[in-house]
């Protein structure tokens, strides 16, 4: 739960590693959202590091409506890349940058507790059952901002994989973050046309969905959007390959991307 005696925004970045060839930008825009004085929490996954580490093991991955399906091996491949190497070169940019960061994973301090997914059956893949968000208020309460690893906590000491995107989602929804930027390698979602749709609501998406426009690795993008925005005012998705996106759409008044924002309740 938010502490209500913070009267800071929170934002929450997934960054994915596509972004990560823009990196400089990336991190003077994060520099500048925690000089700004927003709480920043960011969250990631490292899919491109992972598949390299399963092919030096012959291991050929296997995705389903762009999720990995998690055997043991993959499993354990995974909480080394994701929570240590990966974690760990990110927080280290972040320092070197000046951007007083901490690396853990859903894992950590009980953070995201989550049971099997099971629909569809993907394998050690974990779906969010409660996010205690004490870890994290412990850390932004300090001026620190959390990276958080997409490994959680599933049942009986079980360690899951989970979507980084679904993960982000998740942890804004909890922290009544006032908004969520997803960092990608596309301008944002496309329509039939090729074309960029700046806005888009739940009907359009699960549309879109149906209809084979929005396939792979976006599905899970899209899906982490909706089921959010019952507790954030706002998620976008951003090309991070644009120079300073991420500062421009928080701080600015750019409407790049594609948005998807609640309804304003009615009185």
């Amino acid at each position: 739960m938010k502490n209500e005696t913070s009267t800071r925004q929170t934002v929450v970045v997934k960054v994915g590693g596509s972004t990560l060839p823009h990196r400089e930008a990336v991190l003077a825009d994060l520099a500048e959202l925690h000089s700004a004085g927003l709480e920043v929490v960011i969250a990631h996954g490292g899919g491109a590091a992972l598949t390299d580490w399963l092919a030096r093991v012959d291991k050929q991955p296997t995705f389903v409506n762009g999720l990995r399906v998690t055997d043991d091996e993959t499993l354990e491949l995974a909480v080394m890349v994701f929570a240590g190497t990966v974690n760990k070169q990110l927080v280290a940019l972040l320092n070197a940058a000046g951007i007083p960061a901490v690396g853990i994973s859903g894992v950590d301090g009980g953070l995201v507790r989550a049971r099997r997914q099971t629909d569809p059956d993907i394998g050690l893949v974990g779906q969010t059952a409660q996010v205690d968000t004490t870890p994290l208020r412990a850390l932004l309460d300090h001026g620190l901002i959390p990276v958080v690893a997409c490994i959680v906590l599933g049942p009986d000491g079980q360690i899951l994989n989970i979507n980084a995107d679904t993960l982000a989602g998740d942890l804004a929804r909890a922290l009544c973050a006032s908004r969520v930027v997803f960092l990608t390698d596309v301008p944002g979602v496309r329509g039939a046309d090729g074309a960029v749709i700046p806005t888009l609501s739940a009907g359009e998406t699960d549309r879109l969905i149906a209809e084979g426009v929005i396939t792979g690795g976006m599905i899970p993008k899209v899906e982490a959007c909706l089921r959010c925005l019952d507790g954030v005012p706002e998620a976008v998705i951003l090309d991070g390959s644009v120079s300073h996106v991420l500062r421009d759409h928080v701080l600015g008044s750019a409407t790049a991307g594609t948005v998807f924002r609640s309804r304003p309740t009615t009185a």
